[in-house]
């Protein structure tokens, strides 16, 4: 079971002083993972002395997204010099073990906070990522067959975020994996109104439709047989279409769907077309059994 809080955490260290012996640990090996901010001062730098706290508290703000690294120039002049620091306070920003952006001179604490900000973005959104990783994780346990754990994965995560649509599109199949179609149908129902209209949301509400219309389908060799008696008994060869999709058959009930659209679309209200579309809303847009189907209704309806 995937533990939500083995997301990437806030560092414990995340302003400390950096000497030219810890440089390369402390600034170049840290900021692979989390962007870091050198504050290269000194004691008697009086703007330093005002600069200094602003971008310790804008860091500290930031929640871990980025490091504060301080150096003495005074006491360690290495580094100071390769990175041709000629007045303090000088600071530059280090992601991914080089020099990406930097200032010097005393600034604003607007355009401090702003600038914190712009280098925290660069290492992206920690939680955005963990949660991201736990929908990740929770579908790979639903394509295994580990169904409850793939239900309570999406549960937790919409815990942590309640507007994952991805989330709770994950919640609606698992339980629809579960045959529980009245609580798929009441998880969607659930859905904040905001992303209600999300695509994922569209093909959950397509997938518990094919769920009940499964529920009520006939034998597939019974209907296989009316169809083959009379190819023009629009119902039965509808109700095939049913009877296959439920039983896992998705090629063939499509078509069944696209002969009957070719042998009369305006059949029960257009019922064929429609039946595929929430067939294709119900699947990926690039599986390729939506792929050849869309094209080959195209076909049909511009022949």
């Amino acid at each position: 079971m995937l533990e939500l809080d083995a997301t990437p955490q806030a560092p414990a260290d995340l302003i400390k002083d950096a000497t030219d012996a810890t440089f390369a640990a402390d600034v170049i090996e840290a900021s692979q993972t989390v962007p870091v901010i050198v504050d290269f001062w000194a004691p008697w730098c009086g703007p330093c002395k005002t600069l200094g706290p602003a971008i310790e508290a804008a860091v500290t703000k930031a929640g871990g997204r980025v490091k504060l690294v301080k150096v003495d120039v005074d006491a360690n002049q290495a580094y100071a010099g390769q990175l041709q620091v000629q007045s303090i306070p000088t600071v530059y920003a280090f992601f991914q073990g080089r020099p990406v952006d930097g200032f010097q001179g005393a600034l604003p604490p607007s355009e401090i906070d702003a600038f914190v900000e712009k280098i925290a973005a660069l290492g992206g959104d920690p939680e955005a990522e963990g949660l991201s990783a736990a929908i990740e994780a929770a579908d790979q346990m639903l394509e295994e067959g580990a169904v409850a754990d793939a239900a309570e994965t999406f549960a937790a995560i919409l815990q942590e975020e309640p507007n994952s649509a991805p989330a709770y599109a994950g919640l609606v199949r698992s339980y629809l994996a579960l045959d529980d179609v009245d609580q798929a149908e009441a998880i969607l129902n659930g859905a904040p109104a905001e992303i209600s209209d999300d695509p994922l949301l569209e093909a959950a509400h397509a997938q518990i439709t094919l769920a009940r219309e499964a529920a009520n389908a006939g034998p597939v060799a019974d209907l296989q047989a009316a169809v083959e008696a009379d190819p023009a008994n629009h119902q039965a060869r509808f109700d095939l279409a049913i009877a296959l999709h439920a039983n896992g058959q998705v090629e063939e009930s499509v078509d069944q769907l696209l002969e009957l659209f070719r042998r009369d679309r305006e059949w029960n209200d257009g019922a064929a077309k429609a039946q595929l579309f929430t067939i294709f809303d119900a699947r990926e847009a690039k599986d390729p059994i939506v792929l050849n189907g869309r094209r080959k209704l195209s076909s049909l309806i511009f022949a």
